[in-house]
């Protein structure tokens, strides 16, 4: 069909590595397949007559059947392999395994001979956003440490960082909402140390004491009681 894009939302490294296999894999199966039907043609004429098969079974027929499907897989590899037509975007997490399995997809791209130049790094906790949570500010370490190898070990691709968001990404306008941080990088919406976001964290920390001003009443009005 006549579309000027078409996105392929591969599985797991280990599934899509296996899929880009397939062409090759088929193709070398065909040629097998080739090499011995010309070796054992007749017999297959024999059996294909012996038990009534029917000329879609011919060995005419099964041969251009191949020759058809060697064609369209050839077709594939060929547009697989060439940058102006394919490229294949690398989708991570700021972790160690993914960092791994990046790495293993990268290098098995290469041996395919399929472009790859992008990676997304998806989830990212920014260190300049106003975090005050413990657990948030180690993860925002953590996270840190493999940007940065991110960016050691492809220094020469072209790497998106995308936030991690309180909520999931669904429905047309939010995808657009999202896309915007392919084409820009993403700036936080309240930047540490500025005026905005030190108001927030003032407005944050007095609601914080009313919750516990309540609190407190309420655990002396049940001491009281008791």
């Amino acid at each position: 069909m006549d579309y000027s894009i078409i996105v392929f939302d591969t599985a797991p490294t280990g599934h899509t590595l296996r899929l880009l296999q397939f062409p090759s894999t088929l193709e070398k199966g065909l040629a097998k397949m080739m090499t011995l039907k010309n070796r054992f043609g007749g017999l297959l004429s024999q059996a294909t007559r012996l038990f009534g098969l029917g000329d879609g079974f011919s060995e005419d027929a099964m041969l251009g059947k191949l020759e058809g499907m060697k064609d369209v897989i050839e077709q594939v590899n060929k547009q697989f392999k060439d940058p102006d037509l394919t490229t294949f975007v690398c989708v991570c997490i700021p972790e160690f395994l993914s960092l791994y399995e990046t790495e293993r997809l990268v290098q098995e791209l290469a041996k395919f001979g399929i472009d790859a130049h992008n990676i997304i790094i998806n989830q990212v906790l920014f260190d300049d956003e106003a975090v005050e949570s413990k657990l948030l500010k180690a993860r925002i370490r953590m996270q840190q440490k493999y940007i940065t190898q991110f960016y050691m070990l492809y220094d020469d691709f072209h790497i998106i960082k995308l936030p991690l968001l309180p909520e999931e990404v669904c429905g047309v306008e939010a995808l657009k909402n999202f896309s915007e941080d392919f084409t820009r990088p993403y700036q936080p919406s309240l930047t540490r140390g500025s005026i905005e976001e030190l108001e927030q964290r003032v407005s944050l920390l007095r609601s914080q004491l009313k919750e516990a001003e309540s609190e407190l009443q309420r655990a002396k009005k049940g001491k009281e009681k008791a």
